[in-house]
């Protein structure tokens, strides 16, 4: 007999999920529908104190009464029901996971098949007992019934790795505490995911690792991204708790379709091979670590990497980025910065873990530690976005500065960091205190200099346009006081001729522009924001358009900093247009310009260039913005101060 609607049970909640609608909906349409001619269903059972309803009942009065949103609640049922007489709690949620394992490994449902037939399959797809004999050789008699109900549940989600993920969705309400407490946002597992894949962009087939046994959010975020033309290999550990089985489960449903994933349940890199750590602390096989054995689990990961081996590690701000809280963590922690392998140090906003919304998490980056520096030279990037919200623009700049922070002192000089900075090791190790944020890094808010030429600038023309409204003053600016690294220009003594401006009315000078930001000014719609477009190395080629060469130009930053001639790289068009489709042109008059140490700006003229990461572009907007210039505020940008971009100065012109 096939599991029917009438044979499962719904709560009220599940109802409000099952016809998307809020969960006091559902309470309202019970009351008022007292007494009418279609009153809703009474409860037939209770689960402590939640009452149940008969499922098949409940979607008939849906269908008659037309309540709800979901045209399709019948089809859906099954994703929000439970069959009579099933064991709530992590128990069910397991067997499931594992008969949906099971369906997907053989190809074909299971509710035709008897108990022994179902533990025969179960011995054949798993005779070692790794990942999902246990749980259903534990349920005697609600195997079968389970089995019938998991058949369902595909129909409903339309495939056993959907109706896998759709269970995982609901861990909160399954009773898994383990999970529960520990489940990253999707912002939390794009980013840690985003960064693994990154690191592993040269390998052929990297291996993408987890350390912690027992978490497969990363993993199914790495999986994710790779698509279905990159090939990899997950591996997840071997240990043989709760955690560890339902991770095996997880890979293995959703590799069952994927040709270009292998699935492992452990490795052991070889010398040399590619092979991407991700950890996430506390991890649901161990949800309740101390700092001591956090930073003890993080020290395991470096002492068993070598040089061609990576790692990705997210865990509590407290713990990670924080000033330590006693001498003991602190020597642990150090212990482990100075075996160089921690490459990056990033404070991350709060809300990243479910149950813990104000607790901040860092990431590490690990990667090789380079012998050939000293060790009083060897660095660290650090960065942090405690206060900056994980956007799309946000990772993908911080994703390329983390990998930046792979390579050797040539390669990271060349790189424009948009929120790291460059800090010896020595200098974290000797602070004792926050790695984020280590003494003697903060830019003082009065200092002078070339990163404060913009601002100071604007500063002086607001002083110039008072002092023309008393008549004339002669101002000076010694060099005497100019400190080191100030551009050649700046040194010059400044003298200003303060005359009347001309065009007074009344003798009042004209009024000066107030300064504003790159951010009002995007906000405002008088800038217009586009980033740049990923493009394969390989897919550029060098010749001058104007010499007759053919294909788009290329802009990006070695035209920025001047290592290419403008125009002198270039992409085919038609290999623009199939490999890259979402690539954007530049107009004539769009600034192009990028971030890091060194901001760079320049006007593209001549426009229909494609702009590369991590170049981006602001385009004015005419028609909202008449007073903006692109060539001033190209000048501004070049006279900006390092960091976020948006709070740089920009100046306009008087209407």
């Amino acid at each position: 007999m096939v599991e029917t609607a009438a044979q499962l049970r719904i709560s009220l909640a599940d109802i409000a999920l099952l016809t998307q609608v809020q969960r006091p909906v559902v309470s309202m349409w019970r009351s008022r529908s007292k007494g009418t001619a279609h009153p809703f269903p009474e409860p037939i059972a209770k689960s402590g104190a939640q009452e149940l309803f008969d499922a098949g009942r409940i979607v008939d009065w849906l269908e008659l009464t037309g309540r709800g949103n979901n045209p399709n609640a019948a089809e859906d049922l099954a994703a929000f029901a439970a069959p009579t007489g099933a064991n709530p709690g992590p128990q069910r949620f397991n067997a499931l996971t594992a008969l949906l394992t099971l369906r997907s490994l053989t190809g074909s449902p299971l509710g035709q098949l008897d108990a022994d037939d179902l533990l025969d399959a179960a011995d054949e797809q798993d005779p070692d007992d790794a990942f999902l004999y246990t749980e259903l050789g534990s349920l005697n008699g609600e195997l079968g019934p389970l089995a019938k109900y998991t058949d369902l549940l595909v129909d409903a989600a339309y495939s056993a790795p959907a109706a896998f993920e759709r269970l995982m969705a609901d861990r909160f309400r399954a009773g898994l505490r383990r999970e529960s407490r520990t489940a990253l946002t999707e912002a939390a597992i794009g980013l840690v995911a985003a960064t693994a894949v990154e690191l592993a962009a040269e390998a052929p087939e990297p291996i993408f690792a987890d350390a912690t046994q027992g978490s497969s959010d990363l993993l199914m975020g790495i999986a994710g991204l790779l698509g279905e033309d990159r090939s990899a290999v997950l591996a997840v550990g071997n240990n043989d708790d709760g955690a560890g089985r339902l991770a095996r489960r997880r890979l293995r449903i959703h590799g069952v379709h994927r040709e270009n994933l292998r699935i492992m349940d452990a490795v052991v890199p070889s010398a040399g091979s590619h092979t991407i750590w991700t950890a996430q602390f506390p991890s649901p096989a161990q949800p309740e670590l101390s700092p001591k054995d956090l930073l003890t689990a993080v020290d395991d990961i470096v002492l068993r990497m070598d040089d061609a081996q990576r790692a990705v590690i997210i865990g509590p701000a407290a713990v990670l980025a924080d000033a330590a809280a006693s001498r003991a963590l602190d020597d642990i922690r150090s212990d482990v910065l100075r075996s160089g392998r921690v490459r990056a140090i990033v404070k991350l906003p709060q809300g990243l873990v479910k149950s813990k919304p104000r607790q901040a998490q860092a990431l590490w980056v690990l990667g090789p530690a380079h012998l050939d520096v000293p060790i009083g030279e060897r660095w660290t990037m650090t960065a942090d976005l405690s206060g900056t919200e994980l956007d799309a623009a946000t990772v993908q700049d911080l994703v390329s500065d983390l990998a930046a922070a792979m390579g050797n002192h040539e390669f990271v000089r060349a790189h424009a960091f948009r929120f790291a900075r460059l800090v010896l090791t020595r200098v974290l190790l000797a602070s004792r205190g926050s790695l984020t944020q280590p003494p003697g890094t903060q830019r003082s808010a009065t200092t002078t200099g070339p990163a404060n030429a913009a601002a100071d600038l604007v500063r002086a023309e607001q002083l110039i346009a008072t002092l023309n409204t008393s008549g004339g003053a002669v101002l000076t600016a010694s060099a005497g006081n100019v400190p080191p690294n100030t551009s050649a220009c700046a040194l010059w003594p400044l003298e200003i001729e303060v005359q009347a401006v001309a065009g007074q009315v009344g003798g009042q000078a004209s009024a000066v522009p107030a300064p504003t930001t790159i951010g009002k000014l995007l906000k405002s719609r008088s800038l217009v924001y586009l980033p740049g477009t990923r493009v394969d190395e390989m897919d550029i080629e060098h010749g001058s358009v104007r010499s007759g060469g053919v294909g788009a130009p290329v802009f990006g930053t070695p035209e920025l900093h001047g290592h290419t001639a403008t125009r002198e790289r270039r992409i085919d068009r038609l290999l623009l247009a199939a490999k890259y489709p979402h690539a954007q042109l530049t107009e004539p008059g769009d600034i192009v310009f990028c971030t890091g140490a060194t901001p760079a700006a320049e006007v593209d003229e001549e426009g229909s260039a494609v702009v590369t990461y991590p170049a981006r572009v602001l385009r004015i907007n005419a028609r909202n913005a008449p007073d903006l210039l692109p060539e001033l505020l190209a000048a501004d940008i070049n006279s900006a101060p390092a960091g976020g971009w948006r709070s740089w100065p920009a100046r306009t012109v008087p209407a």
